[in-house]
């Protein structure tokens, strides 16, 4: 049945993908954010920064923009090109600069900065869930399944692009750390793992990248996706967000 943010559960999402059931997401409306915003400038918010789904992934971000174009300016509309993690670390850079007294311009930007230091790159067992979803082409998931491989994918520039193929698991799990490892370089890091019913491999991950980066590891979150993210991707996902600091 139809339901609204944060009134399901990734382990619903789970349960209805393993049981054979299809679970799809909508935008939000414009109408839903308009009041949203009313109601922070009417708490006596100055501005507000609105950091959103990938544009390139969901029609979100232009529900946003319809909603904010009648606040004069007051809202400003930020595209994280990313998912998880990747919405979240914009988000938290902007609420950073807000706390020290940035204006709505400045906190935009820093959501901007971190946007372009931020990685995202993901493991399935399945390229199912994304191609019921329009997310990949039938023709990508279809080489997947024939195959037997599993796919690492990664976010770039908000748009989902396969990154190779792996036979197992705990290869997919390898290449993800190795995939973070190369783009993370010299910076120290904060990284998220994100999985789907899937707690024990990324505590596996999350366990070799502690060991890889040491010190340069700042703070390290396990976290499971959310109910509209886990209906694309479909249980056993695992994830890495990189944010590099520097």
């Amino acid at each position: 049945k139809p339901s609204r943010v944060g009134e399901v559960g990734s382990d619903e999402v789970v349960k209805a993908l393993r049981d054979g059931g299809q679970v799809t997401t909508s935008r939000l409306a414009p109408e839903l954010l308009r009041e949203t915003y009313n109601r922070l400038l009417d708490e006596g918010a100055s501005g507000i920064v609105s950091v959103h789904l990938s544009g390139k992934l969901s029609g979100t971000v232009a529900a946003a923009e319809a909603a904010a174009a009648g606040f004069g300016g007051r809202v400003a509309v930020v595209d994280s090109l990313g998912a998880g993690m990747g919405i979240g670390y914009p988000a938290l850079a902007a609420l950073d600069a807000a706390a020290k007294g940035a204006d709505q311009l400045a906190c935009a930007a820093a959501a901007q900065e971190t946007i372009a230091r931020t990685t995202t790159y993901f493991y399935l067992d399945t390229l199912e869930h994304l191609r019921r979803g329009g997310r990949i082409s039938a023709a990508k998931a279809f080489v997947g399944t024939a195959l037997s491989v599993k796919p690492i994918l990664g976010v770039d520039d908000g748009r989902i692009d396969m990154i190779e193929k792996v036979r197992t698991p705990t290869r997919g799990l390898q290449r993800l750390a190795a995939l973070a490892v190369s783009d993370a370089g010299e910076a120290p890091v904060e990284m998220t793992v994100h999985h789907l019913g899937a707690e024990r491999r990324a505590e596996a991950l999350a366990g070799w990248l502690r060991e890889r980066f040491g010190e340069r590891l700042r703070r390290m979150d396990v976290v499971e996706v959310g109910a509209a993210i886990g209906a694309h991707c479909g249980p056993g996902l695992v994830g890495v967000v990189t944010r590099r600091l520097a």
